[in-house]
């Protein structure tokens, strides 16, 4: 099968799939071969996450380019963000040329904000001891760490920073070498530096030198 007539067939099948569950569901295809600021060639009901034809990269993207293709599996059902903060529920499809190599990623969204408003309705209708159920906060806790869906490589690369900052915990000016480098390392291994001019970036809110950051994906140690 050609790659044109694979594109054709996800298009088709995007189509179809967000005719089928309506308005809420979102569907985008990512060509991989393209340049990260504009993977989109395809989406379906882009409102919900603000996106259209030739808009950037999200981390799936950056995290499958990153990942050894024989490691790659297909992601379903997990938690995202639009950028409105709307909670999204994702599955990311992997499509291969026959050589095997990853060309296209098919990405559903699945708006369920609503479903969870109902969902919470009946969870403060039928709990017993609502100073003692944790369920609610946990859940709200994992709805507010999951990833935001960026447009730009910008917003990408800055929604990756800010994840990286968090593990570790502290402002930067308080951050050791150590600290620093633990941010390198998750950056890398998050793919942000497949972006260009990550590094000038990265750096500069790091408060270190480019020789200095790249040192610190080479070593990995202090």
């Amino acid at each position: 099968m050609k790659q044109d007539r694979t594109l054709d067939i996800l298009i088709q099948l995007a189509h179809g799939l967000a005719e089928h569950f309506g308005p809420q569901c979102e569907i985008a295809i990512h060509d991989v071969t393209r340049d990260l600021s504009n993977t989109i060639v395809s989406i379906e009901n882009g409102q919900i996450s603000g996106r259209a034809q030739g808009d950037a990269a999200s981390n799936v993207v950056l995290e499958a380019l990153h990942t050894p293709p024989e490691e790659l599996k297909d992601q379903i059902g997990y938690l995202t963000r639009s950028s409105d903060g709307k909670a999204l529920k994702s599955s990311s499809i992997y499509i291969r040329d026959r050589s095997g190599n990853l060309r296209y990623i098919f990405s559903v969204n699945y708006d369920i904000s609503s479903l969870k408003a109902v969902d919470e309705l009946i969870r403060g209708l039928i709990t017993t001891h609502p100073a003692t159920d944790q369920s609610g906060k946990a859940e709200q806790k994992k709805q507010e760490s999951a990833p935001r869906i960026p447009h730009t490589v910008t917003e990408l690369l800055d929604s990756l920073i800010e994840h990286a900052l968090a593990e570790v915990g502290k402002p930067v000016v308080m951050m050791t070498k150590e600290d620093k480098i633990r941010v390198v390392r998750y950056l890398n291994d998050a793919g942000a530096f497949l972006i260009t001019k990550s590094g000038d970036r990265i750096a500069s809110v790091l408060g270190i030198s480019k020789f200095t950051l790249y040192k610190y994906m080479e070593s990995g140690t202090p």
